[in-house]
């Protein structure tokens, strides 16, 4: 009985112990990723996140240890580095201080804090980063099936195909060797004989490959490697086998080859035709055994390849395959391969091999037939219940050569068939049965934007006519990148969570290799989209690996003079403003700072520094007085006309505005990087910009800019433009045209960010509230009304093209940064110190919404009941924010149960503010305000 009672004692004075040092470490990052596979750094960072239920915890110290093994780590021995204990506060990006570490090669590291009162957490779990090698270790030898020089493939990118005449693209097609279009297999057989200690591949199949080891697919990525442009920069992906993946003896790489973006061709719709040369390989597999010794397999002469099944393969036209053509076993070490043929050593890609460090695209989501109608006898065309991007996979079984034919498309004709008429026709997906029971099949190497599938001349489900293939099953496969969600939101507003889901659903479609405008017609990525929607993108996903990519793209894209295009990759020049537009090209500058404010990593605006100031020269050398006069301006404004080119606002209004936003910003950047001989030059263009805009387009009578069109008074009050003594009187004007067209807003693609923004950072919350409450046109309203599960292209999808792009999607940024109120500081990047600052507006009763942040989940919550207002909050260890309640700032206010001013867990109250302000440490805080005093 003693010793239970001691054991009991035990375990509370240890149950006691464990709550008195209740924080954690988790989520342990390096270059803001989990165990990345091919780190391109000599000095990578590391970064963690801190966990307690307690409040007002704080990093003091942290230790950091770096080993050589996950033996030497789990025995605490830093071989590799032991940073001992550092007092500070840094929890994020923290920089490894040696130059010692090795290419190509993997290391293991773990992290343990102190916090504020000297407790000592216990270790983090086991992490590992691996650095890339040096592009002359890789050895990259390319093979494929033809040489490029025997292709006749078109050499060039201005062909797009809107200029084309029907001989010009057919004889570019039949010029084409079938060689250099269609998919092919290649394989090469290896023995292992030994016990393994890791095997590392490397990979770059272009356009796109999937991969396979004995039989076996690895990894699970779609559409590897992300685009590029080939002549710049060129991807490859690492993938790490375990021992259980190879056999003994003999084992085989299998690779199978598709056309993606590097070959863009087909005898199908197509945007444009553009070739970086024929299907083309490299890999490496790099193989060390356990006695130290190593085996390396190379792409060379010895590889064989044959045609694949799949007979046509195009992103713009669609994919078939040939069952009949399937070779059984081709990836296994039991195929006889001698009627393959020896691969032919290709000529490099121009670009530079890079490891990508972007995270794949992926199939995230399976969706099943909603409704199905049949049309005519045997002709059925299937409801999946959701637009997407993305590809069927069928179940089916017939005969030996009867074709399974699906047509996808956004939505449906008067009579009941598939539409493609705004996406790009014809596009469909072809399967030639083998007849031998049931085939399943998907498309590897192409994908589109539908909803609706029309298959003809089946069964389904029943085998009711013998002369026909009968459809089983049918299933969509929605594919977008892995990055993974970062927030969550819902309100007490219908339309409001409608519109969040229509247009998350619109950006999964579109997050694939780049930020694409749609999934069907263009698939190319127009930067705009990128800083216009920039925060709504940060606040719903993990962007921290995405938005460098971006960056590199628009590096790799940017002109000799300077000039940044509007899409980039740039795989075929529009010309002109579709070419060249002030607002596509600022994405390389403002995007560097978006990045720093949300995730406080200024290696973007360090990095691509150069490339902003060439694009800043690029523009002033296109300006007369300051003034530029070209490019697209606020695309897709609203009104009777119809849509395009900026009707309602100067066009030059448009460019100028950003032309000076870009210049200040990159004024901020030559003094946040203390490049002394650039920041008297750039301050001083920005100021002449602003100068001379307000002379060219403000009226001191009226107080009006350019048309006094609400873009034309929204941008220069958010670029704070606007001298301080006229922003009243245009705030005024911008608030009395909005009422005047019964609260609808006028503005396009380029305007609603900076009409929505404008609004909601000058306390017009209400009038944001009233200009999307509703069911008409303009708004995201009648977009549900009309029953669709994408944002579309054109506030009346009855008028415009595409029904799934995300650019009119600006109004997430509202839902986090002023429905929620939260807000990240610019004096402390990265959410180290931010704040909370809901809006409670019209009729809304509730909103809930959260934002994984790099130090951890914020959440913020409200709810108005009947006699109280409630509030949850939730601040990351290691940050401390400042709450904003908006109540009257007499209202009496209690945290956690106790009366504001007895809880003693407060930072600061403020009292020279309209409303009830408080800055609070870490924790989990239920505050209410209460309506009767």
């Amino acid at each position: 009985m003693k010793l239970f009672k001691a054991i009991f004692v035990f375990v509370i004075l240890l149950s006691s112990c464990t709550s008195e040092n209740d924080f954690s470490v988790s989520n342990v990052t390096c270059e803001m990723a989990k165990n990345p596979l091919a780190l391109d750094v000599k000095s990578p960072r590391f970064s963690w996140q801190i966990v307690s239920r307690k409040t007002n915890i704080s990093q003091k110290s942290y230790q950091i240890i770096v080993s050589s093994s996950e033996e030497k780590l789990s025995n605490n021995l830093g071989d590799v580095w032991d940073s001992g204990i550092v007092n500070s506060n840094k929890s994020q990006l923290v920089n490894y201080p040696n130059n010692n570490l090795k290419k190509e090669t993997k290391y293991f590291w773990k992290v343990k804090i102190w916090n504020q009162d000297n407790k000592e957490s216990s270790w983090s779990e086991t992490a590992f980063f691996r650095l890339a090698p040096e592009t002359s270790n890789l050895k990259p030898t390319w093979i494929g099936a033809i040489t490029k020089a025997d292709s006749h493939l078109p050499e060039g990118r201005h062909y797009h195909t809107a200029t084309f005449n029907r001989a010009k693209k057919d004889s570019i097609i039949n010029a084409s060797d079938s060689l250099s279009r269609q998919s092919i297999m290649l394989r090469k057989p290896f023995s292992i004989s030994k016990e393994i200690k890791e095997a590392v591949v490397y990979i770059s199949g272009l356009g796109h490959y999937e991969l396979s080891l004995n039989g076996k697919k690895i990894g699970n990525s779609e559409f590897a490697p992300l685009w590029t442009d080939y002549d710049k920069s060129v991807n490859y992906n690492v993938y790490e086998l375990s021992q259980e993946q190879f056999q003994d003896g003999e084992n085989v790489i299998g690779v199978v080859l598709g056309n993606g973006m590097y070959n863009v061709l087909g005898k199908r719709y197509s945007k444009f035709f553009v070739s970086f040369g024929p299907p083309t390989l490299f890999l490496k597999l790099k193989v060390t055994f356990d006695d130290g010794s190593e085996q390396i397999i190379n792409t060379d002469n010895t590889w064989k390849y044959s045609k694949s099944p799949i007979t046509y393969n195009s992103l713009f036209g669609g994919e078939d395959y040939n069952a009949n053509l399937e070779q059984k076993g081709w990836g296994t070490s039991k195929f006889n391969d001698t009627s393959w043929k020896k691969v032919i050593l290709q000529k490099a890609p121009k670009g530079i091999l890079k490891a990508q460090q972007a995270p794949p695209i992926s199939v995230q989501k399976k969706y099943d037939v909603k409704e199905v109608k049949e049309l005519q006898k045997g002709t059925y065309v299937f409801n999946m219940g959701q637009n997407l991007s993305g590809f069927p996979t069928i179940k089916v079984h017939g005969k030996k050569g009867q074709k399974v034919t699906l047509w996808v498309g956004e939505g449906l004709k008067e009579d009941g068939t598939i539409s493609q008429g705004r996406s790009g026709k014809p596009y469909y997906f072809e399967y030639t049965l083998k007849g031998n029971g049931i085939e399943e099949w998907q498309p590897k190497f192409s994908y589109y934007g539908y909803q609706y599938i029309q298959v003809d001349s089946i069964n389904y489900k029943e085998d009711k006519n013998s002369k026909l293939p009968t459809l089983l099953d049918i299933t969509s496969n929605f594919i977008y990148n892995d990055a993974g969600e970062a927030g969550t939101f819902e309100s007490s507003n219908e339309i409001f969570n409608k519109a969040h889901e229509l247009i998350n659903n619109a950006i999964k479609s579109n997050f694939q290799a780049v930020l694409t405008d749609c999934p069907h017609r263009e698939k190319l990525g127009w930067l705009e989209e990128a800083h216009l929607n920039g925060p709504g993108l940060i606040y719903n996903y993990n962007m921290e690996t995405y938005i460098p990519s971006i960056m590199k793209n628009i590096e790799d894209a940017q002109r000799e003079n300077g000039m940044i295009p509007t899409t980039a990759p740039e795989y075929v020049i529009f010309g002109g403003d579709f070419t060249d537009s002030p607002e596509w090209g600022v994405t390389g500058i403002i995007l560097s700072w978006m990045y720093y404010e949300y995730y406080g990593d200024d290696s973007l605006i360090k990095e691509y520094y150069p490339v902003m100031k060439r694009y800043i020269d690029y523009l002033t050398s296109k300006s007369e007085n300051y003034i530029l006069s070209y490019g697209l301006g606020d695309w897709y404004d609203y009104g009777e006309h119809a849509a395009g080119y900026s009707k309602n606002s100067p066009i030059a209004l448009s460019a100028t505005s950003h032309y000076y936003y870009a210049s200040h910003l990159f004024a901020k950047a030559a003094k946040h990087l203390n490049k002394t001989e650039d920041i008297s030059k750039y301050e001083t263009l920005a100021l002449g910009i602003k100068k001379s805009f307000n002379s060219e387009f403000f009226n001191e009578e009226t107080k009006q800019y350019g048309t006094g069109s609400q873009f034309s008074n929204a941008v220069p009050v958010f670029m704070d433009i606007v001298e301080p003594q006229n922003r009243k009187g245009v705030m005024d004007n911008l608030l009395k045209d909005i009422k005047s067209r019964g609260y609808r807003l006028t503005t396009g693609d380029v305007g609603n960010r900076y009409l929505f923004q404008a609004l909601a950072r000058n306390n017009q919350n209400d009038v944001m509230y009233k200009m999307n409450n509703h069911y008409d046109t303009p708004g995201y309203g009648f977009q549900i009304q009309f029953g669709l599960t994408t944002l579309t292209e054109q506030w009346d999808p009855r008028k415009g093209n595409s029904w799934n792009h995300f650019m009119m999607g600006q109004i997430e940024e509202w839902f986090y940064r002023s429905l929620a109120g939260i807000v990240p500081d610019p004096e402390n990047p990265g959410f180290k110190h931010f704040f909370i600052q809901p809006e409670i507006v019209g009729d809304m009763t509730f909103v809930k919404a959260s934002y994984k942040s790099v130090y951890g989940k914020i959440i913020s919550e409200w709810e108005v009941k009947k006699d109280v207002i409630d509030f949850k909050i939730e601040i990351p260890v290691n940050t401390n924010a400042t709450v904003v309640l908006p109540v009257a700032k007499q209202s009496r206010i209690t945290i956690n149960g106790k009366a504001l001013e007895k809880f003693e867990s407060i930072i600061e109250i403020k009292s020279n503010t309209e409303k009830p302000t408080i800055t609070l440490g870490s924790g989990v805080y239920h505050i209410e305000s209460f309506l009767n005093n």
